[in-house]
């Protein structure tokens, strides 16, 4: 301990005897703590998450199939894959991804690619930012907002002002430090709101700065009573000592009116500089344009970044063959600008409609660098699923031991009800609330709902003549509708299905009723076959009708303002003029106008989904089969910005003969998707 004088030994003891919290300065003369520097915030805490999750893989994408019409063309090219590791793309809470990455399994085979050597993130960082998105519908566009997991998560951040944003970014850059190769960088990007303290916690945290780069850029409308805003910072720390720079990968032509554009410059001392046949290097001010709005690049994405941007970072941080990653990676500009540049990589988000845009944005570079005679690589979509529930649901109830269970169980069904604005019933083995004139069934948190599970439902609901409910579900058995729904409609009992979002696990989210339940969607194919091959045709999509009334959402609408909403299966604009006069609009007038996407896996059930966990008892790692299969994603058909349309039958598929499954999944214009697996049988 150090000295202290008797002055200051007097001054503790009055501190102590009047219960007074001490000086910040005795922190360093009690304790000798060695930072050198810090920013102190409320809530600070040194504590860093370090759950480890397994990773459930729900698609592969390893192919670059174009969307033609079918034809006895190769629905699954491997194309130049190359071998070893495969891209991921994980959609969750990034705070557990990366402790799940860094003390996890996962961690293994990062290591075996020479570690993270980059990282780009791009946070949320604008208390006031619009994170809403453009969706497309048919030939028009309208403003969809983002899911409330994602406001709650990063808008909501700043709940608390800048300590929130701070205490969620302090957290994760801890984590992304200890993924990081020895050598490795990681660029933060952010504007004027909050570079001044991330540039303190970068310091505490990476302690070796290398560069604030000022990416400048012009356009948009400009200020009358100061100086406009026309740039960001992109801070630049490494790991270590050593790092990766590729100053020739990265330099630009000399200006024209340079004297090293002319052959040169000699000082007044005679010695002559000769230029760099590559060019000048860049300093640390960037001028690199905002994506101009017609750009093929522009994907309508709020904070959505230039690709050049990222090429620089890229190009000058990292190698072909390298492993970067990018934790908040929104559109998916980081990843696919690694992909065109041979880097592998790992890209995460909390948003689906996040994960969705980057898939599509892949698989058309990967489309892009077929066509070139490039290689690309395969990718994973994974996702923390129920293992995220779990653990969500252990934070906000009660812990998952066997003897709490009931207790956990009773606690999360009543935010569920209370979330679905249902009160709680008892006496019934299937019901659990009621909401207005329907009851309500709640699924478990872990195991889908099962069609047994269902029939028990029906069979109640007959026996107790009650016609109305609505089922809801984390996770329902697939296959499951719309069969079992005709079997209860045929018994005259009204069941719909929604899905339970995430959001019943946010105090916050419940109390202020912001939990959507989404209703579920089905779609229909019809098999063509043709020889030894098959091809599919998508022939119908539907939302599994809504009973809920939106009649009262135009009572909350601002004049001047819209909304769209799903009711009784279709999808509907309502606006408000700024008379207060309220229009409604069909925007899907089509079944097609549902659909965003749609893939196909010509041998489902082919591959098994495993997970990888460490034995509580040996440490070594198990690979346990999750009673699920992995989407292997050999066709898809998707609409983009640029060509609306959408191909509706797909490739013929050469099959061996025999009884196989095939699946299909949809994605609708909102990101949520929905699988239908049908048997097909080719003769020998």
């Amino acid at each position: 301990m150090p000295r202290l004088t008797p002055q200051e030994q007097q001054e503790i003891i009055r501190y102590l005897e009047t219960d007074k919290p001490l000086p910040e300065k005795y922190r360093f003369l009690l304790f000798g703590d060695k930072r050198e520097r810090e920013l102190v915030w409320n809530g600070k805490t040194t504590d860093v998450c370090d759950a480890v999750l397994p990773f459930q893989t729900i698609e592969r994408v390893a192919g670059a199939c174009m969307e033609k019409p079918a034809t006895l063309h190769d629905a699954n090219s491997q194309g130049r894959q190359p071998n070893g590791w495969v891209n991921k793309l994980i959609q969750g809470d990034n705070k557990l991804i990366l402790s799940s990455l860094k003390n996890g399994p996962m961690r293994e085979a990062i290591e075996v690619e020479g570690g993270l050597k980059l990282i780009y993130i791009d946070p949320p960082f604008d208390v006031g930012a619009d994170f809403s998105i453009n969706i497309e519908i048919g030939e028009e566009s309208c403003t969809q907002q983002p899911r409330v997991l994602e406001e709650i998560a990063y808008r909501d951040a700043w709940g608390r002002g800048a300590d929130s944003f701070i205490s969620m970014i302090y957290e994760r850059l801890v984590l992304m430090r200890d993924l990081l190769a020895e050598d490795g960088s990681i660029y933060v990007h952010c504007d004027w709101r909050v570079n001044s303290v991330l540039r303190i916690i970068l310091e505490e945290i990476f302690k070796n700065y290398r560069n604030e780069i000022i990416w400048h850029y012009t356009g948009g409308g400009r200020a009358e009573t100061y100086f406009s805003k026309k740039h960001d910072s992109v801070f630049w720390y490494t790991k270590g000592d050593t790092w990766i720079f590729n100053a020739d990968s990265i330099r630009i032509p000399y200006k024209k009116t340079s004297g090293y554009a002319k052959g040169g410059i000699t000082s007044e001392s005679g010695k002559h500089y000769t230029p760099n046949p590559l060019g000048t290097l860049p300093d640390d001010v960037w001028d690199i344009p905002i994506i101009n709005p017609l750009a093929a690049e522009r994907l309508g994405y709020p904070t959505q970044k230039p690709e050049a941007l990222l090429e620089r970072i890229l190009k000058a941080s990292s190698n072909k063959g390298d492993l970067i990653a990018d934790f908040f990676c929104g559109s998916g500009t980081t990843v696919a600008v690694a992909e065109k540049l041979g880097r592998k990589w790992i890209a995460t988000d909390l948003g689906k409609f996040a994960v969705h845009t980057t898939r599509k944005r892949i698989i058309g570079v990967q489309r892009q660098l077929k066509a070139e005679s490039k290689d690309y690589r395969a990718f994973e979509i994974l996702t923390l699923g129920k293992y995220e529930r779990r653990h969500s649901a252990s934070l906000y109830g009660a812990l998952p031991e066997k003897s709490q269970l009931a207790t956990q169980k009773s606690t999360i069904l009543e935010s569920v009800l209370n979330s679905y604005q249902a009160e709680k019933v008892e006496g019934f083995a299937t019901l659990h609330g009621k909401r207005n004139e329907r009851m309500v069934a709640v699924g478990q948190v872990i195991t889908p709902v099962s069609r047994a599970g269902v029939k028990e439902l029906i069979l109640e609901c007959y026996e107790k003549q009650i016609t109305k409910v609505d089922l809801l579900g984390f996770e329902f058995e697939m296959g499951l509708f719309p069969n079992v729904l005709n079997e209860a409609w045929g018994k005259g009992i009204d069941i719909v299905p929604k899905h339970i979002p995430m959001e019943v696990f946010s105090k916050r989210a419940v109390e202020k009723n912001q939990a959507i339940f989404h209703e579920l969607s089905s779609a229909k194919v019809k098999l063509r076959y043709k020889k030894n091959s098959v091809a599919v045709e998508l022939t119908d999509f539907s939302v599994l009708s809504s009973r809920d009334s939106n009649a009262n959402v135009a009572l909350s609408l601002k004049n001047k303002a819209s909304i769209v909403v799903v009711d009784t299966g279709q999808l509907f604009k309502i606006s408000k003029n700024k008379d207060g006069i309220v229009s409604r609009e069909v925007l899907t007038k089509k079944w097609t106008d549902w659909i965003d996407y749609w893939a196909v896996d010509f041998n489902f059930e082919s591959k098994r989904e495993i997970i990888h966990q460490k034995s509580p008892e040996t440490g070594a790692v198990e690979e346990i089969w999750t009673g699920g299969y992995i989407f292997e994603n050999e066709w898809q058909s998707f609409r983009t910005k640029k060509d609306r349309s959408l191909v509706l039958t797909s490739v013929f598929h050469e099959c061996s003969a025999g009884k196989h499954k095939i699946a299909v999944k949809v994605v609708d214009i909102f990101g949520n998707d929905t699988m239908t697996v049908v048997d097909r049988a080719l003769q020998s």
